[in-house]
């Protein structure tokens, strides 16, 4: 019964939000993320009841399975080493590399507000340039800044100094932090510039007489940092940090080239989300029944750890009451 009157309720709002105004303004919107969003997932979720597999459409799509693609990929997640290294390598990549963007970006954002605006500016362009190179230019940049032999950029300046007698391998060699050292470091210059760009627009926007306010009162850079700019980004800190932890949960683009190429070992260099995309292109069986799973959990997992973010962020104290009548 309760569940009757939670769906006609929520039928009842529907219908009411289709004959007002907002409806008209937002259609758009709602058909793109229609369009973009819900029919993938739900034929996301299909897909994962059916033991598709080598994209045969004809003979697996109609077919339904239950449970049974879930069942194998949580089978082993537990049981095999290398789907349980997907699944650590994940949690490692995401908990450093939000850490990176969310502070590196803020850190660049404030450090850049107390130079002059032509030192700012060039600073700020130069960050900028991992988000502007195309993916495969900015990941051979660094296949090659890290390759385990003497045409290594790293290699040959540790070899130049006297630090190593012969060539290291960071990603294959060092395992498994090395793998994860270069996944992190070149995923995270690139997300330390959008948090650059959001934290650098944010403070542009805070009244320069608070700062200068303080400036009288005699506040250094860092209780101006401290007592002013923090308090007044929460805001943006909250949305970098949400989106930077959906986004890292779901890219695999750099990561991809580098354990294709050779550079980063497989096991320890594949994040879920890339685990995903090799079950259902790329092994030797096509399977994306167990993939289109793997999708589901991981789209369930990304919901809840957004939902936990913004509760632990304070979102729900940030919505206050507006002050009187508007």
């Amino acid at each position: 019964m309760k569940l009757n009157s939670f769906l006609n309720n929520a039928l009842h709002e529907f219908k009411r939000f289709l004959r007002s105004n907002a409806s008209k303004f937002l259609a758009p919107a709602l058909f793109l993320v229609i369009i973009f969003y819900i029919i993938p997932i739900a034929v996301s979720v299909y897909m994962s009841f059916t033991p598709l597999r080598n994209w045969n459409i004809d003979k697996y799509a109609g077919r339904f399975i239950g449970w049974e693609n879930y069942e194998r990929f949580l089978y082993m997640l537990t049981r095999d080493p290398s789907v349980k290294a997907v699944f650590l390598t994940t949690v490692v990549f995401v908990a450093i590399t939000l850490m990176v963007n969310v502070l590196g970006g803020l850190g660049l954002a404030i450090a850049t507000f107390f130079v002059n605006e032509k030192a700012a500016s060039g600073s700020q362009l130069l960050w900028l340039l991992p988000r502007m190179t195309p993916v495969a230019v900015y990941s051979l940049i660094w296949y090659y800044f890290f390759h385990p032999s003497t045409i290594g950029t790293l290699n040959s300046i540790l070899s130049y100094i006297g630090l190593i007698d012969k060539p290291i391998d960071l990603g294959q060699g060092i395992i498994p932090w090395g793998a994860w050292t270069i996944i992190v470091f070149v995923n995270g210059l690139v997300g330390v510039s959008y948090g650059m760009i959001v934290f650098t627009s944010a403070i542009n926007s805070i009244p320069k007489e608070l700062v200068i306010a303080a400036r009288v009162d005699g506040a250094t850079n860092w209780q101006i940092t401290r007592t002013i700019l923090i308090p007044l980004l929460r805001w943006h800190i909250l949305y970098v940090t949400t989106w930077q932890l959906l986004s890292l949960l779901t890219t695999y683009d750099h990561i991809f080239l580098l354990v294709k190429w050779g550079l980063v070992n497989r096991d320890y260099g594949t994040t879920w989300s890339l685990y995903i995309y090799n079950t259902a292109f790329l092994t030797g069986l096509q399977d994306q029944g167990l993939a289109a799973a793997a999708g589901v959990l991981l789209v369930i997992v990304s919901s809840i750890l957004g939902v936990l973010t913004l509760k632990l962020m304070g979102f729900s104290k940030m919505i206050k009451p507006p002050r009187g009548d508007i």
